[in-house]
């Protein structure tokens, strides 16, 4: 329970929405350390433990990985400071979620009447490159280097053509548990097909089965990526992941 200006692993991790676990992993790391221990073993964290897990969860949103944050957090000597740099780096991504919005809206309107659509226009606001150190911390520098060569590789076009099936396949999902599929039916293992192709030939192999059921972890615990299948929070996300493993458990063993 919260005491005074303390607050017990589990009331912090529920305010922040993650989990004890998760508060442990960072506490092991360095990233989070207890500001105190009682005499029961139970972790309790103060008001400056607040702030600084505020900085660690603003800097995954923005895809730095654990040892980046580790090495920002120790490099960091006023708060105050840091906040307010890092509200700049919000306000930019803000900046770029807007340029993103009206680039899909031009999108839309322009395939909608018809009209010849501009790449610059097609791709402004998307940088691949800021999910960097998220992937080579997950699955190596290998795995970032093939597909950012691949990606690289494409013209505008097939650019927007695998953006597009992505869009497609997430459109299916909301659809699929819209109308009540069990994530292991054959309807739902058709999408999850598609999307394993589709990710394959983004990263440029074939997704073992750590790989594909890590993926679908992901969605849920990062809201980066979960938002672009659970846009109104209605459980389409772990819906996903639940597939996603149904999958790998049926093909990829």
């Amino acid at each position: 329970m919260r005491t005074g200006t303390e607050w017990s692993i589990q009331d912090l991790a529920k305010a922040a929405g993650t989990t004890s676990r998760t508060l442990r992993h960072y506490g092991q790391l360095g990233l989070l350390p207890p500001s105190r221990i009682g005499a029961n073993g139970y972790r309790y964290y103060d008001q400056d433990s607040l702030v600084r897990l505020q900085r660690i969860l603003l800097l995954r949103e923005l895809g730095l990985g654990l040892p980046v944050i580790a090495e920002v957090l120790a490099g960091e000597q006023d708060t105050a400071a840091a906040l307010r740099a890092h509200l700049e780096l919000l306000r930019q991504e803000q900046d770029r979620i807007r340029r993103r919005i009206e680039s899909v809206t031009t999108t839309l309107h322009k395939t909608e009447r018809g009209e010849q659509l501009m790449a610059a226009e097609v791709f402004d606001g998307f940088d691949h490159t800021r999910y960097k150190d998220e992937v080579i911390e997950r699955w190596g520098k290998d795995a970032y280097e093939s597909g950012d060569r691949w990606w690289r590789s494409l013209s505008a076009t097939d650019k927007q053509a695998y953006l597009q099936t992505h869009l497609d396949i997430a459109a299916d999902y909301g659809r699929a548990h819209a109308t009540g599929l069990a994530p292991d039916s054959d309807e739902v293992q058709a999408i999850v097909a598609r999307h394993y192709d589709w990710i394959g030939i983004g990263s440029q192999r074939r997704p073992s089965y750590e790989y594909f059921t890590g993926l679908g972890e992901m969605y849920v615990a990062d809201p980066r990526f979960a938002v672009n299948y659970d846009v109104h929070g209605d459980g389409t996300t772990e819906f996903v992941r639940d597939a996603m493993k149904a999958y790998a458990e049926a093909n990829l063993r």
